[in-house]
């Protein structure tokens, strides 16, 4: 069971934590940590009728920076877009 149903060509996306250290193993203070552009898509409506959906739930996938509006849900921050915000799906 989802949080909540998408619209139309609407996803929900549970964003990736963002990086705690640097490579090099430097802790990067919450500051100066970058909203994640990488995310799984949680809950997707069903698309437009001339438009099917192409990314489905459990979708691993890769979106702009400022793409989305954040919301909470049960605690949680996820983002919801449209699917035209989102890239690609990786992996």
């Amino acid at each position: 069971m989802s949080l909540m149903k998408p619209l139309a060509d609407r996803v929900l996306i549970e964003p990736a934590p963002a990086e705690e250290k640097t490579a090099s193993g430097i802790i990067i203070p919450d500051t100066a940590k970058e909203k994640p552009l990488r995310g799984t898509i949680v809950a997707a409506g069903n698309g437009k009728p001339d438009e099917p959906m192409t990314v489905k739930v459990g979708d691993s996938v890769i979106y702009g920076q400022y793409s989305g509006t954040e919301i909470k849900l049960e605690g949680k921050t996820y983002l919801i877009m449209r699917e035209a915000d989102i890239y690609g799906i990786v992996g």
